[in-house]
């Protein structure tokens, strides 16, 4: 009967053993990809989105396998390096309203995000021209999720009665893309700070 208990609690310490090393193992699968990720963004900045593969493996520490088993083509990861700066942008909306001193300064400094990504948006202007398939739906992700966080910093900036009540969020959002065309080519070119006068613009005349 004892033998029979030992097998039993052997039985459930390995099970719980496989569960541990599965998880361990999805725990290190989310890092490597968010790794990636990073690094992709960072050589797209510099070399554009068609940089040696074996270059952004080797930034982020990882095999050519690993990179190829999370994206299995460049396209896979040009889009996911896309949905994850468009995230990080989105989630830094509420975060900044949440320790800025104000609404208004919240929305200024999600404002230089936001120009920060559209600048240097890792070479993938010409690649969301394009008609690739995969690309197609990722401007419209690009508003679903921005246009509402945008919204909700103007929002907060109105109800302080800092900024006037006129301008929607796809507008602002539009002004500030168009003040950043021109850093495309010159890389003296602020568009910081030409997008921070036109946020200035918005506050209320007293």
């Amino acid at each position: 009967m004892r033998e029979v208990e030992d097998d039993a609690v052997n039985q459930r310490d390995d099970k719980d053993g496989d569960a541990s090393s599965a998880a361990s193992r999805r725990k290190d699968a989310r890092r490597n990809k968010e790794t990636l990720l990073e690094a992709a963004a960072a050589v797209f900045v510099t070399s554009g989105v068609e940089a040696p593969v074996r270059d952004i493996a080797s930034r982020a520490g990882v095999g050519l396998g690993t990179l190829y088993r999370h994206f299995p083509t460049r396209a896979d990861l040009i889009i996911a390096v896309y949905r994850h700066q468009v995230e990080a942008c989105a989630e830094a909306g509420p975060a900044l309203l949440d320790s800025a001193p104000t609404p208004h300064d919240a929305l200024r400094q999600w404002i230089d995000l936001f120009v920060d990504f559209l600048v240097t948006k890792h070479g993938l202007a010409a690649v969301l021209r394009s008609d690739q398939q995969g690309f197609g739906g990722l401007h419209a992700y690009f508003l679903d999720r921005l246009v509402p966080v945008c919204t909700q910093l103007l929002d907060a900036a109105r109800t302080a009665g800092e900024i006037r009540e006129d301008i929607p969020a796809l507008t602002l959002m539009r002004g500030v893309g168009n003040l950043c065309i021109g850093a495309e080519n010159d890389p003296a070119y602020d568009a910081r700070r030409l997008a921070a006068v036109l946020v200035d613009g918005l506050r209320r005349t007293r």
